[in-house]
């Protein structure tokens, strides 16, 4: 069976941010890690010679690739992952450890993490949720997502 797995470029500190990423999301895994050759790179690869390539790993079953190169290109919000939470607790762990030490809370349940990778983080029903009047009006005043505030009259 064909899979989509996100590559996701980091500026020379993939293995820092995989780490990151294992120590919040539970379950997660490394797969596999790939080096970068010592010999026969182009000139821009030779400060990452015999260094780490590649980390294959997995968060909450979502297989990704954590690419270890340079500053060429970074994240911005049109690329985001959205993490369906169970219930409100879920919803502040998930906010508090991808917005602290220099994550950015953004709206309407989208941050970034530190790395600059964006987030949204949502109840798992947040569909039926916006159903409710006036949620719409309400999630655009909310950074984190508070479920009982979207279903209050």
């Amino acid at each position: 069976m064909s899979t989509i797995t996100p590559n996701l470029w980091f500026q020379g500190n993939a293995a820092e941010a995989v780490n990151y990423y294992l120590s919040i999301f539970p379950d997660g895994r490394v797969i596999a890690t790939s080096y970068y050759p010592t010999e026969g790179l182009l000139d821009f690869q030779e400060p990452f010679a015999g260094k780490v390539l590649a980390i294959y790993f997995e968060l909450l079953g979502q297989r990704f690739t954590a690419i270890n190169a340079g500053n060429e290109f970074s994240f911005n919000e049109s690329v985001s992952f959205n993490i369906s939470c169970r219930d409100q607790a879920e919803i502040d762990y998930y906010w508090e450890r991808l917005t602290a030490d220099g994550g950015e809370e953004s709206v309407c349940g989208w941050c970034k993490d530190r790395y600059g990778l964006s987030w949204q983080v949502n109840p798992e029903n947040i569909e039926e949720l916006m159903l409710s009047p006036g949620a719409w009006e309400k999630l655009l005043r909310m950074k984190k997502i508070d479920i009982a505030g979207l279903t209050t009259v």
